[in-house]
């Protein structure tokens, strides 16, 4: 099958050169593509110089859902067969991706990677897990799925997966909505195990006092898709 590999970035100098050595390492027959999303840091520079991957540099900060949707516009132009979605700061271990991989050679759809299954690894925060746990609930009230990481940006992707997200993707917070949408359109959805990792360098943008706000604000656009149209 034909693979790609998807990691935004976004101000990740100090991470992304290291999680490109490992895919290298590990995934050798892995196509992978970075969406360089406006950095104003050295990132574009960093991955240049790996010569590790194919490189769309955004002109502007487009956020994670513009970036990631740019990506699967390029999967599907390319006739990928799986898109494998990745964060640019450590957190994915790439170890993950076969057993995510043959659950699409397997007929699911969209393969969620979930800290929450076997609880290994890093867990995030008290509110952020408590926030995960509320979207948990909306989604299963909504889909009637039992999706145990619905936050988790790591994840696996059929070719009509492929095609249904480059046509549409939500922008802000998009992994909940996603789900959404793919439930929606039929899709066949699965978790699996994985194990992830605390950022290697740096913070995350949702912490603190942000993640109630993302937890409030990815509840209302759950709410408004799930009363939109197909």
């Amino acid at each position: 099958m034909k693979k790609l590999i998807i990691i935004p970035v976004f101000n990740e100098e100090a991470n992304i050169s290291i999680v490109l050595s490992e895919l290298k390492s590990k995934c050798p027959d892995t196509d992978i593509l970075i969406i360089d999303d406006g950095s104003t840091d050295a990132s574009y520079k960093v991955c240049v110089d790996t010569r590790a991957c194919e490189i769309i540099r955004l002109p502007m900060n487009l956020g994670i859902g513009g970036a990631r949707q740019t990506g699967f516009k390029y999967a599907l132009n390319m006739e990928y067969d799986v898109v494998i979605q990745m964060d640019g700061d450590g957190q994915h271990d790439p170890a993950d991706i076969n057993a995510m991989v043959a659950e699409i050679e397997n007929g699911t759809d969209l393969c969620i990677g979930s800290r929450f299954i076997k609880y290994e690894g890093f867990q995030s925060s008290f509110t952020r897990r408590l926030g995960i746990s509320v979207i948990y609930n909306l989604i299963k009230m909504i889909t009637g799925k039992r999706i145990t990481d619905p936050t988790s940006g790591y994840r696996a992707c059929s070719r009509a997966a492929i095609a249904l997200f480059a046509r549409e993707y939500p922008h802000d917070y998009p992994e909940p909505e996603s789900i959404i949408t793919a439930a929606k359109n039929k899709l066949v959805i699965k978790e699996i195990p994985v194990t992830m990792n605390a950022r290697i360098n740096g913070k995350s943008t949702i912490g603190g006092s942000d993640s109630v706000y993302f937890m409030i604000k990815i509840t209302l656009a759950i709410l408004i898709d799930a009363m939109s149209k197909k």
